[in-house]
């Protein structure tokens, strides 16, 4: 709003610089500090979400950046409004989707109140952020909003975070938006090119690891034309999955475990591994802890960071679907690659994970849960998890047929997040069928965004696996071979808990109860609440046992 002068304020100015970057949405919880945002917000076509914590904010515009690859905006207030944000600032940085999130702050050129609510922010945010600023003055904000989104969103995307003081929102400006500008990445180096080429066709067993990375529109197509021509095996880490069709002969499986599973007898057997979008941020498969008996090659938007099980032999730099484009001119598919061995590998793991898919033991075990939940949910339907075991039943077992149709954190591995990011991912795609599978401990920390889910009348299911416990330690727990202790809890009647919130809930009480309930509610409006009693048993005769036992075939 202008004032006598023709002059906007600084709020003004910084809606209409957030409207320049094109944001849909901002998420948050609004305070006293954020009161002149928020009146220049009410005029804007940006729409607000106002959520019941500020974790779910941040939660909820990180997912709407990782499936649109355009940075969202998450609002607090300053003091404990930002420091509730930090799980989500972390959970966007660690997971490369791009995230601005604004705190308030008291007035900086003249304060009455000490040191009430007062920490350092920008300090705070600063280690979980690629760039954390305070916004000085009126007229620094055009600049440091185009950086912000700038480095939000380029590669590697993550958090940004933006301080704006009480009495600088206030202050008057004639400043302008800067206009978005569009950074085209760099080809790949033709040496480099050249030199994997080689490599590759001189290999005998090369294998193709898709991770999270490659989850974009152009890699994913650009990887489909690799495959086709070259007819390489590929596996792919648990935020890789469905960049190629799980259900692809050439798919071996899913690293979802570190190592140990079957999906390493094949990642052992190989002498080259093309990793593409690989990043050491999510848990790796130990893709060299073989005595240095296969090859890497490194395809990525950025240089490889080295550890122990990951040191690249070749590096290609530059944009992936490009590199993956001129790599696919350049081979020649060779008679001597040998992929015999793979197949097999890929038989018999499908083999393992169709066990006791059909059985009808209540409560449900983790195996027919998956299958249930794939037999419900359409190939462009969108699953959001949460963190717990189920996350790795899924990974290895539930075939994704669509890039961004299952939103796993595979990096933070945060609790909490799942019903946020399903509710983002309704508003991001409200023609697609979405469900959250969240474990009964990561569904209580943040439950109360069910009002959040009614309130914007999202048309969502909600799936709460139910062991009374936080499965996934307990299991660690007896792994280790310790005594069961301080990991149970009670839980609320889920199904008058939904009702309370003005959501619809329902309880199974036998197995095969479950997958005709799922289908029926995908087609439900409203938000629809699944209360699933689980049974975890599995996870050590499987994850286990089973795995000690395996021998790799010869």
């Amino acid at each position: 709003m202008n004032n006598e002068n023709g002059q906007a304020k600084a709020s003004d100015l910084l809606i209409r610089c957030l409207e320049a970057e094109g944001v849909e949405w901002v998420f948050g919880v609004p305070g006293e500090e954020n009161l002149d945002f928020l009146e220049s917000l009410r005029t804007s076509r940006i729409k607000l979400v106002v959520t019941r914590h500020e974790q779910a904010a941040a939660f909820m515009a990180a997912t709407c950046g990782r499936l649109t690859g355009r940075a969202a905006v998450a609002i607090s207030t300053l003091g404990p409004g930002a420091t509730n944000l930090t799980t989500g600032v972390a959970y966007a940085q660690l997971g490369g989707m791009p995230l601005v999130v604004i705190t308030g702050q008291k007035p900086i050129k003249k304060s009455k109140q000490g040191r009430f609510q007062i920490i350092d922010v920008v300090a705070t945010m600063a280690p979980i952020t690629k760039l954390a600023e305070q916004i000085p003055s009126s007229d620094k904000i055009p600049s440091l909003v185009r950086e912000a989104f700038k480095r939000a969103e380029e590669e590697r995307p993550g958090a940004v975070h933006l301080e704006l003081p009480e009495d600088i929102a206030r202050e008057p400006t004639v400043a302008d938006p800067m206009q978005k500008t569009t950074v085209l990445r760099p080809w790949p180096d033709k040496a480099a090119i050249d030199q994997a080429a080689r490599m590759i066709q001189e290999a005998q067993r090369p294998l193709l690891l898709i991770a999270a990375g490659a989850n974009r529109k152009r890699v994913s197509e650009s990887l489909q034309a690799f495959v086709a021509k070259t007819g390489i095996p590929y596996f792919t880490t648990q935020m890789g999955k469905g960049v190629l069709d799980d259900r692809s002969a050439l798919h071996l499986g899913t690293a979802a475990l570190t190592e140990g599973d079957y999906i390493h007898c094949a990642i052992d057997r190989a002498d080259l591994i093309i990793t593409v979008g690989h990043d050491v941020t999510e848990k790796p498969p130990a893709i060299m802890g073989h005595q240095g008996t296969a090859r890497v090659i490194h395809i990525n938007f950025y240089p490889a960071e080295v550890d122990d099980v990951y040191y690249p032999n070749l590096e290609i730099i530059g944009d992936i679907g490009h590199a993956i484009g001129m790599l696919t001119e350049r081979i020649v598919p060779s008679d001597h690659w040998d992929f015999e061995y793979y197949h097999r590998v890929r038989r018999e793991t499908r083999e393992h994970i169709k066990d006791r898919s059909d059985s009808n033991a209540f409560p449900i075990l983790p195996q027919r849960f998956v299958r249930d939940l794939r037999m419900a949910m359409p190939e462009n339907g969108i699953l959001a998890l949460d963190n717990g075991i189920y996350k790795v039943w899924i990974a290895r077992n539930y075939p994704a047929c669509q890039r961004n149709t299952l939103l796993l954190d595979n990096a933070l591995a945060t609790m909490g997040a799942g019903l946020p990011c399903a509710m983002a991912a309704k508003l991001t795609h409200p023609e697609r069928k979405v469900a959250a599978v969240v474990g009964d401990g990561g569904f209580m920390m943040n439950s109360q965004e069910l009002e959040t889910a009614v309130r914007l009348g999202l048309d969502l299911v909600v799936i709460i696996l139910r062991d009374d416990g936080y499965g996934m330690i307990k299991w660690k727990q007896r792994a280790m071979g310790l005594t069961n202790f301080g990991l149970d809890f009670g839980n609320p009647d889920f199904v008058a808990y939904a009702k309370s919130y003005g959501a619809r809930g329902y309880r199974v009480e036998e197995t095969d109860q479950f997958l005709p309930l799922l289908r029926d509610c995908l087609n439900r409006p409203g938000v629809q609440v699944i209360d699933l009693p689980v049974d975890y048993s599995e996870n050590q005769r499987v994850l286990v046992e089973e795995l000690a036992r395996k021998v790799c075939m010869i």
